[in-house]
């Protein structure tokens, strides 16, 4: 059984180093962490190539074709991801953000969870810090009120990243991405409630930072226009039915 974490890096510096030791420590020598960096300015690289650990995998995301607009940053997180998500060579994938951090026994958990009740995908809570790694929220899920369903998940994406372990059935239903997919989160898992089993579970096995300089607004107040926030929900729905065809 192997193990690929996949995480999505973009100036990432602040947090990098404590989130990669939170992980590689859980890690058994047939695992790996791939680690896709979408063209990082600050001390990233540095810090990842510093660890001189084989199985870590640092790759490159080429968004030379991207065409930037108001909400880039998001399609290109997602883009990101599924670059990582491309070299996956694992058995059970997890996904993970650069500035959070893992509990001790979140990947012995997430493994129990998965081979014992059979199931495709978990999502579980997370405790939410700041920057000083103050708890500012107990629970994710009570924060969002997270639960399965594709309406409920359109309308307010349950499906958190970082706090989501699937196995390679799922990976490969879910790739390739559909052009201009805007929420990776929540392919993944829609793609899995619809094609295996998915459990939402209460144990909070990382502290989901929160702070000023982070990528994406999950759980938090987006600034995305209406209009936007219309428009990508239509456009995720088209995409999501022609995975039925």
């Amino acid at each position: 059984m192997k193990i690929s974490v996949c995480m999505a890096t973009f100036n990432g510096e602040k947090f990098i180093k404590e989130q990669v030791q939170s992980i590689i420590k859980q890690l058994s020598a047939t695992d790996e962490i791939i680690i896709s960096d979408d063209g990082s300015t600050d001390e990233t690289i540095n810090i990842v190539s510093a660890f001189l650990d084989p199985r870590i995998r640092l790759v490159q995301n080429d968004s030379s074709q991207f065409k930037p607009n108001k909400q880039s940053r998001s399609y290109q997180v997602t883009r990101n991801f599924e670059n990582a998500l491309s070299y996956a060579t694992g058995d059970y994938i997890f996904l993970s953000d650069q500035d959070d951090v893992w509990e001790e026994d979140k990947v012995e958990g997430c493994l129990l969870l998965l081979k014992d009740k059979k199931i495709n995908l978990i999502v579980h809570d997370a405790n939410v810090v700041d920057e000083s790694d103050k708890v500012i929220a107990r629970s994710y899920f009570e924060k969002v009120n997270s639960q399965k369903g594709f309406f409920r998940n359109i309308v307010k994406n349950s499906y958190l990243g970082c706090c989501m372990v699937f196995d390679r059935s799922i990976l490969l239903k879910s790739l390739p991405f559909p052009k201009d997919l805007i929420a990776h989160d929540m392919w993944i898992g829609l793609i899995a409630e619809k094609n295996g089993k998915v459990a939402f579970v209460d144990n909070k096995f990382i502290r989901y930072k929160r702070h000023s300089a982070a990528v994406t607004a999950s759980g938090m107040k987006s600034d995305n226009s209406l209009n936007f926030k219309i428009r990508y929900r239509v456009q995720f729905i088209l995409q999501y039915l022609k995975s039925f065809v």
